[in-house]
């Protein structure tokens, strides 16, 4: 069958072909100075109803509210339905559903006539095996011609026995030959020169995929030939400056990705880039990765611990022992779920890489289990750093415990280590697939005493921490590395997290709220309690959007039921337990969803003005400048009421909001108030030099302070509950630097040192700019 030919929006690329992998390589657009970075970018999710034309219809606005960067989810060639655009099926073509690479130069110019940049979201891991696979003219070429297709060297495909293992068999329907192609339901491949074989779906493929996932296929970007292919026309449009800055999706995946990056820096001459790169805990980035930073989950886990009191730590793990019958010890989850994800998704990528290592199996599984982190950072044929030795060899050490006497761990860290250049690869690309489905998709679906700290890199073990650990942090941020509160990924938005937060500082009365709740309506005890935490945290929300979001928990969680293992008798149950919860329990629920807003939107506004003055390029997910009671994807790519925030935003002239932060016709007083915060911080940020010196200033236990430079101080009261248990803020003052100040929130003018009650007293922030 000839390949489809693509739609029209090729850029050097001749048409009817996928971009030819024999290209010469590019050199970088200009030499001279780095560009500089964004000063903060606002996320806009593309779908195939939401495109270009809609980029640009929102220039005044974005430039209004502050923004210097629109940051754009994927624009090459998609699966036509994608919703996301992960699923990459044509690197030569920017995406035709979302106006093709006219409607992309068009939409950067509307942007640029207001000041503002484009930043893109790039996928270089994978591409999609679409359905039908002819889609992907690259993939059906590889399975047309096997090794001798020019495109072989794309995908990461075992071809031991000349043949790739393609999961798609899922019952007694027989393929059936229709001329040149292999028809199977909607499946259609080359037929009848064939270089792959047709297994059953639960199987794992004969290629490298992303996760588990696989209907995404893994590129091989270490090929500089692939590179230049799958990148030219991403960079073709950075060197002609509809581009100005660039996400890297999923690192980890990659071979090399120190190499990436450093090819990618060169070929798009220094262009901002910065890497989604989980870091757990203490963990930083690799000096020697270059780019300008993360994608900001580290900044994320960081400030949600801000608004997280310690002591209810305590009891709320014994509430939610007591309630799901889970183990205390969060280690103890993450090692079953870590074992569980390893026999049921990746029995291949196991056997594959213990092909390559050559010693016991068992030892191989048992290390991956162990790694705390998403990658060692060894590199083959160099030396590798003491700390990631010391993480593998803290693994091995676990995993030995863990077996009998005299399995051969420490032979398969050293082979995993300083072994063949595929085996050391090879480990590290799965440890990431390991941790990604055995944390994040199952460990923080079982164990979540406290579900604001069960983000992507977050330790749902660890409540909160001293104001001097964040301080500490932001003092070693680059300046160019992205922030965040929440993105296309987060399991849930950052003013659901803020609803949860003040659960720490309240343990008690959301105990006697959960056990008034779950003696009227309970199903699931590995469930429940989720439930609980997440009903009233994004209250109100319907039966239709509660249960897609307890469906996802349930199959993620895998303790009743998985997206491999269906049970209608359970889907219909957890139905049954939506319709009562919100029926039965609902006028509580948001009677104690009312009674903690204060709380809650102290911590909302906190965590916002925060991340928007610390170090970094603060980012703002798309709707989020507003309340936004979102859950984990799809529910927080649903549409945005852009009208509402147009309106809020001109409401009360000259692109301001009432400093008051008063409700209006549409919107609370939470609104208004986040929306002030957003948009006075945005504006003085776009005042202040980059990289402005970050100044810790002593608050007390109930504040975090902070200047920037000798322009700014950002201060943000944190624990509200205990502040006013204690009777408010007394005597306390805070010491401000030199000179006369304004708060931008509130139009008062200070000098230090400032009564807190006085700088606080209109809103649980301040942000103060010097005269």
């Amino acid at each position: 069958m000839s390949e489809p030919a693509p739609a029209s929006g090729a850029v050097s690329a001749p048409a009817g072909t996928a971009p030819g992998p024999g290209s010469a390589a590019r050199p970088g657009p200009g030499g001279g100075a780095r560009p500089a970075a964004p000063v903060s970018t606002y996320r806009l999710q593309l779908t195939p109803d939401f495109g270009f034309d809609r980029v640009a219809e929102l220039a005044p606005y974005l430039r209004d509210l502050g923004v210097s960067h629109v940051y754009l989810s994927p624009v090459l060639q998609a699966d036509p339905p994608s919703r996301h655009g992960y699923d990459v099926t044509d690197h030569s073509r920017i995406r035709a559903e979302f106006g093709g690479i006219e409607g992309l130069r068009a939409a950067a110019a509307a942007l640029a006539e207001h000041g503002l940049g484009v930043v893109v979201d790039i996928v270089p891991n994978h591409m999609t095996v679409p359905v039908p696979e002819s889609g992907n003219a690259a993939l059906w070429s590889v399975l047309a011609e096997g090794p001798a297709s020019p495109y072989a060297a794309w995908f990461d495909i075992d071809w031991s026995d000349g043949k790739v293992d393609m999961p798609v068999i899922g019952d007694d329907t027989e393929p059936v030959v229709d001329g040149g192609v292999l028809r199977y339901h909607d499946h259609e491949f080359p037929w009848p020169d064939t270089h792959y074989r047709l297994v059953d779906w639960r199987n794992g493929p004969g290629y490298r995929r992303f996760f588990d996932v696989s209907s995404l296929i893994g590129l091989r970007v270490e090929d500089p030939e692939v590179f230049e292919a799958t990148h030219r026309v991403i960079l073709d449009l950075v060197a002609e400056g509809v581009i100005g800055g660039l996400r890297v999706d999923h690192p980890d995946g990659l071979a090399d990705p120190r190499g990436y990056l450093a090819r990618l820096r060169a070929a798009s001459g220094g262009v901002w880039t910065v890497a989604e790169k989980i870091l757990v805990g203490d963990e930083r980035l690799p000096a020697d990765w270059d780019c300008d930073g993360t994608t900001g989950y580290d900044a994320l886990n960081r400030i949600t611990g801000l608004f997280v009191d310690p002591a209810g730590a305590g009891p709320l793990t014994d509430l939610f022992v007591r309630l799901t019958g889970m183990p205390r010890e969060y280690a103890q989850v993450v090692y079953d779920a870590k074992k569980h994800v390893l026999d049921l998704f990746f029995g291949a990528e196991l056997d594959r890489l213990h092909a390559l290592v050559g010693t016991d199996r068992a030892a191989l599984a048992e290390l991956l289990a162990a790694m705390p982190v998403y990658r060692a950072y060894a590199v083959p044929g160099e030396p590798v750093p003491a700390a990631s030795a010391a993480i593998v060899e803290r693994a091995g050490e676990l995993a030995a415990a863990r077996l009998p006497e005299g399995a051969p761990v420490a032979e398969t860290v050293e082979k995993v280590l300083h072994g063949p250049a595929e085996a050391v690869v090879r480990f590290q690309q799965t440890c990431g697939p390991v941790m990604a489905k055995g944390v994040e998709d199952t460990a923080l679906y079982r164990w979540y005493p406290l579900a604001c700290l069960n983000e992507v890199g977050g330790e749902p073990d660890r409540f909160g921490g001293p104001v001097e650990d964040f301080h500490a942090f932001c003092r070693g941020m680059s300046p160019a590395t992205m922030t965040t509160l929440s993105t296309h990924d987060t399991k849930r938005s950052e003013d659901v997290r803020a609803r949860l937060a003040v659960l720490s500082e309240l343990p008690g009365e959301w105990e006697a709220a959960v056990t008034e709740w779950s003696a009227k309506v309970s199903f699931d005890p590995a469930l429940d309690y989720l439930a609980w935490q997440n009903l009233m945290a994004a209250w109100p929300i319907g039966p239709d959007r509660f249960f897609d979001y307890l469906f996802k928990a349930a199959r993620e969680a895998k303790t009743a039921i998985s997206w491999a293992t269906p049970d209608p008798a359970y889907t219909e149950g957890l139905r049954a337990f939506v319709e009562r919860a919100i029926g039965e329990c609902g006028a509580s629920v948001a009677e104690f969803a009312a009674r903690i807003e204060p709380y809650a939107r102290s911590n909302s506004l906190g965590q916002k003005l925060v991340q928007l003055m610390m170090p970094g390029v603060p980012d703002l997910y798309w709707g989020n400048e507003i309340t936004d009671f979102s859950l984990v994807d799809p529910d927080n790519r649903r549409p945005v009421d852009f009208a509402l925030r147009r309106r809020m935003l001109a409401g009360s002239g000259a692109g301001a909001v009432d400093s008051a932060g008063s409700a209006g016709p549409g919107w609370s007083a939470w609104d208004a108030a986040k929306l002030l915060v957003t948009r006075q911080a945005l504006g003085l940020r776009r005042r202040l030099g980059p990289a402005a010196p970050y100044t810790p200033l002593e608050a007390g236990e109930h504040a975090v302070a902070f200047a920037r430079g000798e322009r700014a101080v950002a201060v943000a009261t944190r624990l509200p509950v205990g502040l006013e248990r204690r009777g408010g803020w007394g005597s306390e003052a805070l010491d401000l630097p030199p000179g006369r100040w304004r708060d931008l929130l509130s139009g008062a003018e200070h000098t230090g040192p400032v009564p807190m009650a006085r700088l606080l007293s209109r809103h649980p922030v301040a942000l103060l700019e010097r005269n």
